[in-house]
């Protein structure tokens, strides 16, 4: 016989008492256990609570009766985030919890995913919201959540809103159903995190086939911001054995408002935690602009070498004093390493638009880049210069050889075993 599959559903019993009541009926029609956590702090709620609001409350570090003091669901929001977090991560290290599904307008939106977001890769996290047909990134955030569109608003059951909470129901159980673990396969070494840009497609493709004829499998992360983040957080999270940062355009992007950003903390995680790293300043060069009007070069770019990415992003590539000061940028978030990391420069280019011939060529503003690096990066990191680009086979076979001898030297694939006891393997 199946293991029972226990699905948490989040809701706001107080405003959402029926709907939850409806999706409980589901799960149960399905084969699941529903888990019905209730979020809502203002009013008694319509159906009973498998956790209620002040358990919740009571796991955030406050109660239910002063959070309705205070009299507002915004600033109850923090309280009841990680309360309901710290609840859902003991029943899944407790081996009780299969998927989490929530449901909201705005407001319960954002707080289901709040929660969310504070949970592990790799546990299914379905919300249904009237929010998800709009920009879905304040909710997602840098985890593996699911959307689904509730069509009409989420306030009294009617044959559309059944049919929605019934489908949402539905993926649930699905997803609660998948045995897949995210630790590496039995024989595995390990699992490498490597970033990426379209610009630097061939070299990463050529990475990974080395990688994968080493025993390590790899992760690859669209270096456009949430990619960064998600490979940084998925450190923190012990899935990663070693990191090879191929694309560092998201922090020239942070430093210019643009497509690409990542924020603070990116370049900063690996070192924190002692990973094995290689680093190449790949796509660093230029700024990732998405345009206003297809086609059109904002008025302050149009004295800068460009070339267009798509229709609507602009590459705009950066002067000498520009790429002095991201250099500058990168070393500095480089401070904390203390060993296991080489930065290596690719003196050929560091992405395919500023080699020889390239739109972006410009070996005066490569010089600068480089010699902004060399002037500070930090004694603890080791520094290599070679003579390719960045797309180069043999750059990028020295790269692999390089991250290899790190992880190597630093005892190797360490992280399958601790992913593999972890409550999401």
């Amino acid at each position: 016989m199946a293991e029972q599959r226990t699905i948490a559903v989040l809701a706001t019993l107080d405003t959402k008492g029926a709907e939850a009541g409806f999706l409980r009926e589901e799960l149960q029609r399905l084969g699941a256990t529903p888990l019905l956590v209730d979020l809502g702090i203002m009013g008694e709620p319509a159906v009973d609570a498998d956790v209620s609001a002040a358990e919740v409350a009571a796991a955030g570090g406050s109660s239910l009766e002063a959070l309705r003091s205070a009299g507002s669901r915004q600033e109850s929001s923090g309280v009841m985030a990680a309360g309901a977090a710290s609840i859902l991560r003991q029943r899944l290290e407790a081996g009780s919890l299969h998927a989490v599904l929530g449901l909201g307008g705005t407001q319960g939106t954002s707080l289901c995913g709040e929660i969310l977001q504070r949970l592990p890769y790799g546990l299914p996290k379905i919300i249904l919201s009237t929010a998800a047909s709009g920009d879905t990134a304040p909710f997602v955030g840098i985890k593996d959540v699911t959307m689904m569109f509730a069509v009409g608003d989420i306030l009294g059951l009617n044959p559309v809103l059944r049919k929605m909470l019934a489908n949402a129901a539905g993926a649930a159980w699905g997803m609660a159903q998948n045995d897949r673990s995210i630790a590496p396969d039995a024989g595995v070494r390990g699992t490498i995190a490597m970033t990426n840009l379209g610009v630097l497609t061939e070299g990463a493709m050529h990475a990974i086939d080395l990688f994968h004829a080493a025993g390590f499998e790899v992760i690859t992360f669209h270096a456009i911001g949430a990619g960064g983040r998600a490979m940084e957080q998925m450190m923190r999270e012990g899935l990663i054995t070693g990191v090879f940062d191929y694309a560092l355009g998201e922090i020239t992007d942070w430093m210019h408002g643009a497509l690409r950003a990542a924020d603070e903390h990116r370049l900063t995680v690996a070192a924190e935690l002692g990973l094995p790293q290689v680093i190449c300043p790949g796509g660093a060069e230029h700024v990732g602009l998405l345009l206003p009007v297809a086609g059109q070069v904002p008025e302050a770019w149009r004295a800068h070498r460009h070339v267009f990415h798509s229709p609507v992003i602009l590459a705009p590539r950066l002067d000498a004093s520009q790429l002095d000061a991201v250099g500058r940028e990168i070393t500095r978030r480089l401070a904390g390493v203390r060993g296991r990391a080489v930065f290596m420069i690719p003196r050929g280019g560091v992405s395919r638009y500023s080699i020889a011939g390239g739109p972006l060529e410009d070996r005066a503003g490569d010089a600068a880049f480089f010699a902004a690096l060399r002037q500070t990066m930090p004694p603890t990191v080791r520094l290599v210069e070679r003579q390719e680009a960045a797309e180069d086979p043999a750059f990028v076979e020295a790269a692999v050889a390089t991250l290899i001898e790190l992880i190597e030297d630093a005892g190797g694939g360490a992280n399958a075993a601790a992913v593999a006891a972890s409550p999401a393997g």
